[in-house]
């Protein structure tokens, strides 16, 4: 496998999208790292984790991930040697209380789900870390329960901020200090408690500056009287953070103690989380698990493409038993590369364990190798042209390719001279057959199409089309020849049945007439040219075209004395002299015999009020009646 085919083939698309059905980051991270597998016993256990995850679902319709989430960064804290802080340790407890209600949750379906309950048999829960870590932390803070001392000194802290107010309530109720007082309040200014005095009056206050305001009218003072309450207070304080330390770092320890069962319980909740994100991928598109094998049959029924939404013709498709190498002709647009992609799709996607939406008949080969040459890999660096990169990359793949190789072709030969290309296609094509490969490729050339043709193990197969209406129908008929559709569509584009019959003689007879054209057609130069009168006889409805103006009229009248031809254009009746017209087409080659010619020059509105009239409307009467009326009012 290569980055290359992951990325032609939308396999890096897929699991992007599967990874948005993920919980946590742990199952982002390994659907980020998994890559298909070609070990069968790997795949059918992949498979069957999908399986009986998506049982669960169905029944259930959720799995207890609450709480769980990524604490890697954590334990690579605590590997380190650093202690957690209060809200880190609240996390890691989430987690490993989301481990049992997982690790409980899955023991209880060893029925419908044996592989994945077997699982949670090495998941370990760590209910006293869990109990120590929601007891000692309260509101991601260390809780005063946590410890006698730590209790004893928070009530001290307490008693001793209740002095230091006390003291800064008498301050500001003190008459005298009213002057120097700039706001009546209590101002808590780096863990210590001050009285906002005006910056004029701060000499005259005894006491310690502790802030200045942004403005500098304002000095934020500890008064002297509560210096000594405070200097106790920051003891206590000290003293606090010293034993909340040794509460972390137990806790921590704790941890640390238990970070092997930790990180197996990370690993198992990281399988858990991918192997439900698949199962919740395959409920959505409605996915099944096919059967697998690993000797190359490839056998997809109703089969759609694993990104492809909405209305999706479903492909049937089979290779591997009785042909190992498919070639599928048809014009563009037909869906052939389509075909190519979902093939490769859908075999990554069951190698990785994803469920696919087919028919549950359907089975897939497993490869160690696929490879993909779709579209145009020129590359400009390189200045390599569309054809030499192909090369390249058919170069490349025939030094690696054997019998376990899955090879997707587009379009393959293309891009070069036909004949060169297609002999060049067939060449490699029977050495990729020759090493064993499983082959799938797309061309246009006949002569690919008559080598598979003629090959007993290999097969042709045609992209539908409808033959009304020119539209692909997206369904790959195997067994069939298909073509470009050139010589059919020309016929329902009206060419002339001789051009199409002489090209259908060139392409199955490759011998050409090389016929001269008659001298009568060629062009010969003014001066060897007898200038005949141009004269065009024309009748009344003949099609006439104006040379002057480059415009078409019908003739209203025929030529007069004076050679002058009375036209309709638009409308309006123009005299014309005949040298300045020339005949588009005869009046009797446009209508049909008996027509009434003088309807072509009264237009819509009349022609419909002399039909009402002639059949007798009483609508259009009373219309007549009332204008005669009105008319002699006036």
């Amino acid at each position: 496998m290569n980055t290359s085919t992951f990325e032609k083939l939308q396999y890096i698309e897929l699991k992007e999208i599967v990874k948005t059905y993920c919980v946590s980051g742990l199952g982002k991270q390994l659907i980020e790292k998994l890559i298909p597998s070609s070990s069968i016993k790997v795949v059918q256990n992949r498979l069957n984790e999908t399986t009986e995850g998506r049982r669960i679902l169905d029944a259930e319709g959720h799995v207890p991930f609450a709480g769980v989430s990524n604490v890697e960064h954590l334990v690579h804290k605590v590997e380190k040697g650093m202690i957690l802080d209060p809200e880190e340790l609240v996390q890691l407890s989430d987690f490993l209380r989301g481990c049992r209600r997982i690790k409980r949750f899955m023991s209880e379906r060893e029925f419908s789900a044996p592989v994945l309950a077997s699982y949670a048999n090495s998941m370990t829960e760590l209910m006293e870390i869990e109990e120590e870590i929601n007891f000692s932390i309260k509101g991601s803070k260390v809780s005063s329960d946590a410890s006698r001392e730590l209790k004893r000194i928070r009530n001290h802290i307490e008693l001793t901020e209740e002095k230091v107010k006390d003291r800064l309530n008498k301050f500001l109720n003190n008459s005298g200090n009213s002057k120097y007082i700039q706001e009546f309040f209590i101002s808590k200014k780096d863990e210590r408690y001050t009285i906002p005095i005006k910056a004029s009056f701060k000499n005259h206050v005894q006491g310690v500056v502790v802030e200045v305001s942004s403005k500098g009218s304002t000095v934020f003072m500890e008064p002297s009287s509560v210096s000594k309450l405070s200097a106790e207070l920051a003891m206590l304080q000290a003293e606090e953070a010293m034993v909340e330390y040794q509460i972390l770092a137990t806790l921590t320890g704790m941890i640390t103690e238990q970070l092997p069962t930790i990180s197996v319980n990370m690993e198992l909740i990281a399988q858990y989380d991918m192997v439900f994100a698949k199962a919740k991928f395959s409920r959505q598109i409605d996915g099944i698990a096919p059967r697998v094998n690993d000797y190359g049959k490839v056998n997809l029924v109703a089969c759609k493409h694993p990104l492809l939404t909405g209305a999706v013709v479903p492909l049937d498709f089979e290779i591997g038993e009785n042909y190992r190498s498919l070639v599928i002709t048809g014009p563009n647009a037909g869906g052939k590369t389509i075909v190519l992609k979902t093939i490769g799709l859908v075999t990554l996607a069951v190698m990785s364990g994803f469920h696919v939406h087919a028919d549950p008949a359907s089975e897939v080969a497993i490869f160690d190798q696929v490879f993909v040459d779709i579209g145009d890999n020129q590359s400009l660096e390189n200045a390599l042209s569309t054809f030499s990169s192909h090369m390249k990359n058919l170069s490349e793949v025939l030094r690696v390719a054997n019998n376990n190789t899955l090879l997707l072709f587009d379009e393959i030969g293309s891009g070069t001279e036909p004949n060169e290309g297609a002999a060049l296609a067939i060449a490699i094509l029977e050495e990729f057959y020759l090493k064993g490969c499983i082959t799938v490729a797309t061309t246009h050339y006949g002569e690919i199409k008559r080598y598979s043709e003629e090959h007993p193990d290999f097969m042709n197969a045609a992209m539908q089309f409808n033959n009304e209406t020119l539209e692909p129908l997206y369904r790959l008929m195997i067994g069939r020849s298909g073509d470009s559709n050139a010589l059919w569509i020309s016929r329902k584009m009206e060419i002339p049945a001789g051009v199409l019959a002489k090209a259908e003689r060139y392409i199955t007879e490759k011998k050409y007439e090389y016929a001269l054209v008659n001298e009568s057609k060629k062009r010969k130069p003014r001066s060897a040219v007898v200038e005949k009168e141009n004269v065009v006889e024309v009748a009344k409805g003949d099609r006439v075209k104006l040379l002057d103006r480059n415009e078409i009229g019908i003739v209203y009248e025929e030529r007069d004395q004076y050679r002058n031809v009375k036209v309709f254009l638009e409308g309006d009746v123009v005299e014309i002299n005949e040298r300045r017209l020339s005949l588009e087409a005869k009046a009797a080659d446009l209508y049909p015999e008996g027509y009434d010619l003088n309807t072509l020059f009264v237009d819509y509105k009349t022609r419909k009020l002399n039909h009402d009239i002639t059949r007798g409307s009483k609508k259009v009467l009373r219309k007549i009646h009332k204008e005669i009326r009105d008319s002699k009012k006036n």
